[in-house]
């Protein structure tokens, strides 16, 4: 059993719970099944009112990038006959039904504004009153917060700006001139969207690509195979032979996209993922579009007019509509931002397993990206976190 005990807040006995997770997302839900089957009694706090509601937002065309095999929780599986790269809404019934299946504790409107570490437990400060735990397991995403630069005259500009998050339908961009800002993995879901639109016959005016640098970008298949599915495979690589694996796979499949103005990768997209967080992009028609000069490859922005955008070049393009798949944020200042322990992106500075022994029963989960994908991570993490909080003092065999 864990150990349970109390102490005094405002003057009122509070029990020290074992463990709290914060956030029923996919890292939290598979970090919580693991605590409890470790045997770890464990609440999660979820401050929207359903499961999955960051997937209920995003636009109706979202399918995983990653292959069904390989994006499931533990000891829950697709239905017979799901798609390769599930729908969005095929995620959302697999992680309500992994909640059901396992009795996971989900307490639902109820959002954590801050932690305090306390010598031997920490005060969770939530909207529905004080709680402290002996530990607290960090799961609220990575992506928390859409992040959009401060662009130089973005405010005069006529036209729309809106986060890759908001990207909505993607026939609602027939016949307007569309900028999307970013070559990663959400602007590179844009614009297959906006690919596939044109090839349907609702296709936009125009369309721009404005890359900061160059992607690591692989096909979803090549032939009949599905490349997520060599994953496992590309992640007990050394960092080295991975990138040189992707770099070689994209090479082969794309050929040489610099020929049609993307710019160098600073560096390979193993590395990557680990030294910025940078996800590897999917294509699913986006390339064959820019090869095709449907989709133009602009410099970097340098600044906005009301009638258009100036890029590095000196060049001015008269998009209506921005998309800036520009990244996301944590948005964990407020809550353990005087803790010490995120980078300058708001970043955890350990993730999973590993901890910080000056803050002892604090751990972060999902905050990165894997190249396994972000189901497949979140049980690897899950597992890791049960197993130093089971084998902590704090809980007995």
């Amino acid at each position: 059993m864990a150990d349970t005990t109390i102490r005094r807040v405002a003057d009122q006995p509070v029990t020290v719970e074992p463990a709290i997770v914060v956030g029923a997302g996919a890292a939290g839900l598979a970090a919580a099944h693991a605590l409890i089957k470790a045997g770890v009694p464990t609440a999660i706090l979820e401050k929207e009112s359903r499961l999955a509601e960051p997937w209920h937002r995003r636009h109706k065309q979202l399918h995983l990038n990653t292959h069904r095999d390989l994006s499931s929780l533990p000891g829950v599986g697709y239905p017979s006959g799901t798609p390769a790269f599930p729908h969005r809404t095929v995620v959302i019934r697999h992680l309500n039904e992994f909640s059901q299946t396992h009795g996971l504790p989900v307490q639902f409107g109820i959002a954590v504004e801050k932690i305090a570490f306390k010598g031997d437990h920490w005060a969770v400060l939530t909207s529905a009153g004080p709680r402290l735990a002996r530990h607290v397991v960090i799961a609220t995403g990575r992506d928390s917060q859409p992040f959009i630069p401060e662009w130089k005259g973005m405010k005069a500009f006529a036209g729309r700006i809106i986060h890759s998050a908001d990207f909505g339908d993607a026939q609602d961009y027939a016949g307007k001139k569309v900028l999307v800002v970013g070559a990663g993995n959400s602007g590179f879901d844009a614009l297959n969207h906006l690919a596939g639109a044109h090839l349907a016959g609702a296709k936009p005016a125009a369309l721009w690509l404005s890359a900061r640098s160059g992607p690591a970008v692989l096909p979803k298949r090549i032939g009949k195979i599905a490349v997520h599915r060599l994953s496992p495979l590309m992640a007990r690589l050394p960092l080295r032979v991975a990138d040189a694996a992707i770099a070689a796979t994209q090479r082969l499949v794309f050929g040489d996209l610099a020929k049609f103005g993307m710019p160098p990768a600073p560096a390979g997209g193993a590395s990557r993922l680990t030294s910025d967080y940078t996800a590897i992009a999917a294509d699913d028609g986006a390339v064959s579009a820019i090869k095709s000069g449907r989709i133009i490859v602009v410099p970097t922005i340098r600044e906005f007019t009301r009638d258009g955008v100036i890029v590095a070049n000196g060049n001015l393009i008269d998009p209506d509509i921005v998309i800036a798949a520009t990244g996301y944020r944590t948005g964990l200042e407020q809550m353990v931002g005087k803790l010490g322990v995120l980078d300058g992106k708001g970043v955890p500075l350990f993730n999973g397993g590993q901890a910080d022994p000056n803050l002892p029963g604090l751990w972060f989960t999902g905050m990165r990206p894997s190249i396994r994908g972000c189901f497949a991570n979140a049980g690897i993490l899950a597992k890791a976190i049960a197993k130093r909080i089971a084998g902590s003092a704090g809980v007995s065999p």
